[in-house]
């Protein structure tokens, strides 16, 4: 009895063997190893092509410089690699220390909203893992970007920098104070919410400029502004969208 016992044993095991067989090498997860699989350049690019179409034109984004720019940037490469596969995805992901890049059609609308060209000179608020930085450098002259985290703004100058954004300047310092020896700015972003517009930021601002900015309202939630100051230099501030960010972190002056 203990001899067939033993036997039956066996056959269940081969039986369930046989059964994960076809899964144990697979081309995304390997069971064996239990590893993933990294994902080919290739595949990026087509999963890039698809968010671009699916995610940003179709919702209206019309001009040409920024879908060129959310099409060329790697934006798996801005992602932590836990996070990775869901880079194309229509959502923001988090990034490490409180603070998230945001989902593509944000970054493309707000790129979209700030109407800027080659020969502008445009400030950041907020630069997180990178993303919209390099989105941006890939359409303006000169990007400045200011983050209060200095963890995350190191690693985002490290990774611009390897990727040959190298229009791009990352200081580490309160965004809410501007970079104002970098001043006048044809154009500012800021992407993080204030509880109202930054005063420093409107001074900032060059005479026929545009600010895009998400800010707090009555209602617990936020409102996209888009902020103009005329060449007189009087302010006109529309609403968009209601939004979603993460607050502007408030800090000492520290610019490096």
């Amino acid at each position: 009895m203990k001899f067939l016992a033993l036997i039956i044993i066996v056959l269940i095991i081969s039986c369930i063997f046989y059964s994960f067989r076809p899964f144990i090498n697979r081309g995304d997860v390997s069971i064996a190893n239990d590893k993933e699989a990294k994902p080919k350049a290739e595949d990026y690019a087509q999963q890039r092509e698809m968010m671009v179409e699916q995610q940003i034109v179709a919702r209206g984004i019309k001009s040409k410089r920024v879908l060129d720019a959310m099409n060329s940037v790697p934006r798996h490469m801005f992602v932590p690699v836990g996070y990775r596969r869901g880079s194309y995805f229509d959502q923001p992901l988090p990034i490490g220390s409180g603070q998230t890049i945001s989902q593509p059609y944000i970054v493309a609308l707000m790129t979209e909203m700030l109407d800027v060209n080659s020969d502008d000179v445009v400030l950041e608020i907020g630069t997180g893992s990178g993303y919209q930085a390099a989105v941006l450098s890939t359409i303006v002259k000169k990007l400045y970007t200011i983050e209060i985290i200095e963890e995350l703004g190191m690693q985002a100058a490290q990774l611009l920098k390897s990727l040959e954004y190298d229009n791009v300047e990352v200081k580490i310092s309160d965004g809410g104070l501007g970079l104002p020896e970098k001043a006048p700015f044809d154009a500012i972003i800021v992407t993080a919410a204030a509880p109202e517009i930054p005063d420093p930021l409107i001074k900032q601002l060059k005479p026929g400029g545009r600010m895009v900015i998400p800010v707090d309202n009555n209602s617990y939630s936020q409102d996209l502004l888009i902020v103009e100051k005329d060449k007189n230099g009087n302010i006109e501030t529309k609403s968009t969208i209601p939004v979603r960010f993460v607050p502007l972190v408030k800090g000492e002056k520290k610019i490096e």
